[in-house]
């Protein structure tokens, strides 16, 4: 085994205890409990609650997810939580950005290169059922993550769900 395996096993083994502790915590903050990432966190997420796809699905996933009507987009730092409602308008690439502009409150520039890759996770959140999309940068932290909302009976919105669910199947095979 080399030490890089050695490393691994057991930055895994420190999320594995933190989800242990709290299986339906905030991602981010078991992974600082550990001291792991959080994709370290999402790497031991329960089989089936979390599939992983390639940076280069960005705008495939993008795509998908503009079609889907009001969604809470999220972008969680060491400083600050932050959550839109609204609509993911199409983007489009320039001058090595992603643009998102149109009639919604989520807008402005994302530095698609940044993206290592994407996860689709389906997991427990405080008690309730949580689906949300994660762009991942190379640290292992989400550069923003997409989730279907919930309704005034904090359900989460149907016709969102179901888009969710037809992308996880979708991914899934």
């Amino acid at each position: 085994m080399s030490a890089n395996t050695l490393v691994d096993e057991e930055r895994l083994a420190r999320a594995r205890a933190a989800l242990a502790e709290k299986p339906d915590g905030v991602i981010e903050a078991l992974a600082d409990q550990a001291g792991v990432s959080p994709a370290d966190v999402l790497a031991v997420l329960p089989a089936g609650s979390v599939i992983r796809l390639p940076a280069a699905e960005f705008g495939a996933v993008w795509s998908d997810l503009a079609s889907w009507g009001d969604v809470l987009f999220i972008v969680h730092t060491s400083d600050i939580v932050l959550e839109v409602d609204g609509p993911l308008p199409q983007g489009s690439e320039s001058h090595g950005w992603f643009n998102i502009h149109g009639d919604s409150p989520i807008g402005g520039h994302i530095r698609k290169a940044n993206c290592s890759g994407i996860a689709l996770v389906d997991r427990p959140f405080h008690g309730r059922r949580s689906c949300s999309v994660w762009f991942m940068n190379d640290q292992g932290r989400a550069m923003f993550k997409v989730f279907v909302p919930r309704d005034e009976a904090r359900e989460l919105r149907e016709p969102q769900l179901k888009k969710f669910e037809a992308l996880f199947e979708q991914k899934r095979s």
